[in-house]
Parts: C-alpha cells; sequence; structure tokens
C-alpha cells in the first residue's frame, strides 16, 4: 500500500474522532487505531492470509413437511436488498444545505448515478451516488452522524 495513502488514513482518523480504521486493499491490510489517552494513532500493516475452504458432508435429505435446517421456515422475499455503502470516513449528510430539502427518501425509485447524499471528510463535501436502479427501502444513518468506510448507508431494492 502507497505510503501517501496510509497518511491520508492517519489523517481521517485523527480528524474523525473515529477510535479505528481497517483498510484491505487486495491481500494487504492497513489498520490504524487512536491511543485512548489522545496519543498519535498507531498503524499496522499485515498481509492477509488466503481463504481456507474446507469441505463439508452433504446434509441429509430432509423429511417432507418438515423445514430444512439451512432454510428458514418462512420464504424469503423475492427482492434482495442491495446496500450502499460509504466509500470513506466522514459525516453522512442527507441533504445539500442544513435547510435544503433531502436527496432521497424512503420509497423514492432512484437510477444509477442519482446522487443519494454527502459524505464531508476533511473539509470536502462528496456525492454519494446510486449504483444501480431500484427504490430506497431503507436509510440507515441519521442526518450529521459520523459514517465509517464500507457501512452501509441505504438498502435499496
Amino acid at each position: 500500500m502507497d505510503l501517501r495513502k496510509i497518511k491520508t488514513l492517519i489523517d481521517l482518523v485523527e480528524q474523525s474522532g473515529i477510535s479505528e480504521l481497517e483498510v484491505k486493499e487486495g491481500e494487504e491490510s492497513v489498520r490504524i487505531a487512536r491511543h485512548p489517552t489522545g496519543g498519535m494513532p498507531q498503524f499496522i500493516t499485515m498481509q492477509q492470509a488466503p481463504p481456507v475452504v474446507s469441505a463439508m458432508p452433504p446434509s441429509a435429505p430432509s423429511v417432507a413437511g418438515e423445514p430444512s435446517a439451512e432454510r428458514p421456515a418462512t420464504a424469503a422475499p423475492s427482492v434482495k436488498k442491495h446496500f450502499v455503502r460509504a466509500p470513506m470516513v466522514g459525516t453522512f449528510y442527507r441533504s445539500p444545505s442544513p435547510g435544503a430539502k433531502p436527496f432521497v427518501e424512503v420509497g423514492q425509485t432512484v437510477k444509477q448515478g442519482q446522487t443519494l447524499c454527502i459524505i464531508e471528510a476533511m473539509k470536502m463535501l462528496n456525492q454519494i451516488e446510486a449504483d444501480r436502479n431500484g427504490v430506497v427501502a431503507e436509510i440507515l444513518v441519521e442526518n450529521g452522524q459520523p459514517v465509517e468506510f464500507d457501512q452501509p448507508l441505504f438498502a435499496i431494492e
């Protein structure tokens, strides 16, 4: 991982008030944690081991009328939720300015590329856009709240 990226991440942790941040990029990952006493953040770079795949024995067939242990007894909804996640650490804002109406509301249809919110990071306002078409099912963060990297912000069906 590039040293400039690590320096930027350290600055984000210092300015945001979060206590810990972990970023994975390919096989490398960096974890930056703030000392509880308010000292300098520490960072640890580690290599990620390849995932271990274990063979599972095939499950026994279920008896007719009895739900399988692998599936819940109730049928899953046919529409799957997709989560739009925070690409950075910062402060979440639903509207372009304090008195303005929010970019989107629950139940609103959105198109790919449409602005959903703003995340303020290091005095920069970053527009977060929908990465697919759909309907906003949930808004998972309150206006003005801090968000962490990869935190779900919106559920889109």
